[in-house]
């Protein structure tokens, strides 16, 4: 008998004969022998007290660099914000952390009216009518909508921005490749999506707002070419930057979907965090996971209820839009109280703020010898340069003076391979982003000297 579950071997035994099956190895049968773990799945060894395995997850724990033991400009999709004590506060009760599924309103209006608010916050944010109460994170929900854009039109092709995410577009082709459809990447020119004649076929375009390279997109010149060929628009949107910019809805897109971590979360070594998913009315039926719904009981009391459950897993398996079940409630709960800590008018301050951050640290770095902009499209938060050096060598440079100086485009975008994309949030004080520049020109001068140096030698 296992030391962690209560079945016997009999019990296994008679479980198996059951189902027609000889051995738990057979249930294995589908998954290749390649991608099967080849030994015991703990790495600890045997017999280790509690104390020896503190020890041991302490020892792994000193391996990790936090956002806390650097200055960051790491951005790309997880951004270094300000979490106030006020979240933990609030997600840590036990009304909030320990709840299962609200199947039953009447002793879950807590956190059914939790649901309720972030989807009107969601909507407000997006300008759609129609938000549900979350997703996983941010490249799950772009697949969502890419579902939902499948069996709402005809087209067999996904045309999605280069400058969608790298995660986003690795997760929808991933999907669209067990649905049959074809996904072709439209290209950048100058910073920007641009879209050349899209044919009939195409039953999405999905853009980023703003974009990989942290550029604003001009969102109704899309959506009008996307509508024009008859395609339904998806934007996948940095959360924050909505509060300035002309929402989605305004400018006709048709789903709004995005990584939520920036709105309360912390980066926590990449997760959880959680997706929001809003769109139009006409495309209500089909959004996936829950919804949560106003009404009144026999009282006219006002009460909150699970609405069109018609769509989940749970109440019809073979005709669901989705199998969110967990649905990151807890996450979104913290994206909800974080923007209502902030009010309409702080999360505009915050923005502004952020603005004026990144255009003060896209002037300076500029002015380094060694570095020029990517593109020179407005941005908000987030912004590329392309360096006179091996990138990867600069950055490990940097990072020995105690600054993280963003991400390495290269990675992602081959044709930047000495590309760096630098993210600001609040977190970065001017201070900051002046011993950045000073930094990042000591590591390039010394990269400069170094290649000098072998060249002569070689000569």
């Amino acid at each position: 008998m296992s030391r962690y579950t209560s079945a016997t071997d009999d019990d296994r035994r008679e479980m198996l004969a059951a189902i027609g099956v000889g051995s738990v190895e057979e249930l294995f049968a589908d998954i290749p022998a390649g991608v099967r773990l080849d030994r015991p799945l703990s790495g600890l060894g045997e017999g280790l007290s509690e104390q020896e395995v503190f020890e041991e997850f302490r020892s792994l724990g000193e391996r990790n660099v936090s956002a806390e033991d650097e200055v960051s400009f790491l951005g790309a999709g997880m951004y270094d914000h300000y979490v106030p004590a006020l979240i933990d506060s609030i997600i840590t009760r036990s009304e909030f952390l320990t709840p299962y599924t609200p199947y039953q309103p009447e002793i879950s209006q807590g956190g059914l009216q939790a649901m309720f608010e972030y989807q009107t916050a969601i909507s407000e944010l997006t300008g759609l009518p129609v938000s549900n109460a979350s997703v996983y994170e941010g490249p799950s929900a772009v697949a969502a909508a890419g579902y939902v854009a499948k069996y709402s039109g005809k087209g067999q092709r996904f045309v999605i921005s280069r400058g969608v995410h790298p995660h986003s577009r690795e997760t929808l082709r991933t999907h669209a490749h067990a649905w049959g459809m074809e996904v072709v990447e439209a290209p950048l020119t100058g910073g920007v999506t641009e879209l050349a004649d899209l044919g009939d076929d195409v039953s999405a375009v999905i853009v980023q707002q703003p974009n990989f390279l942290g550029a604003v997109e001009d969102l109704a010149q899309l959506a009008q070419a996307a509508h024009d060929a008859g395609a339904l628009v998806i934007a996948a949107c940095d959360p924050l930057p909505l509060a300035l910019l002309k929402t989605p809805g305004e400018c006709g897109v048709d789903i709004v979907v995005g990584e939520g971590q920036s709105l309360g979360n912390r980066l926590d070594f990449g997760g959880p965090s959680f997706g929001f998913f809003a769109a139009t009315e006409a495309l209500m039926r089909r959004i996936p996971g829950r919804i949560a719904g106003e009404t009144k009981d026999v009282d006219g009391k006002r009460g909150f209820v699970l609405t069109l459950q018609t769509r989940e897993q749970h109440i019809r398996r073979e005709k669901a839009t989705s199998n969110i079940c967990t649905a990151q409630a807890l996450n979104a709960l913290a994206g909800v109280i974080y923007l209502s800590w902030l009010g309409r008018r702080g999360i505009v301050e915050l923005v502004e703020l952020m603005l004026q951050r990144t255009a003060y640290a896209r002037e300076r770095l500029t002015a380094v010898d060694g570095v020029s902009l990517l593109h020179d499209r407005p941005v908000v938060r987030e912004f590329a340069l392309e360096l006179d050096a091996p990138v990867q060598r600069v950055i490990a440079r940097c990072r020995e003076n105690g600054i993280n100086p963003g991400y390495a485009l290269g990675r992602d975008y081959p044709e930047h391979e000495n590309g760096l994309l630098v993210a600001i949030t609040e977190q970065r004080t001017k201070a900051d982003i002046d011993r950045l520049a000073s930094v990042l020109e000591s590591a390039i001068g010394a990269e400069g000297r170094a290649a000098g140096a072998g060249a002569g030698a070689r000569a």
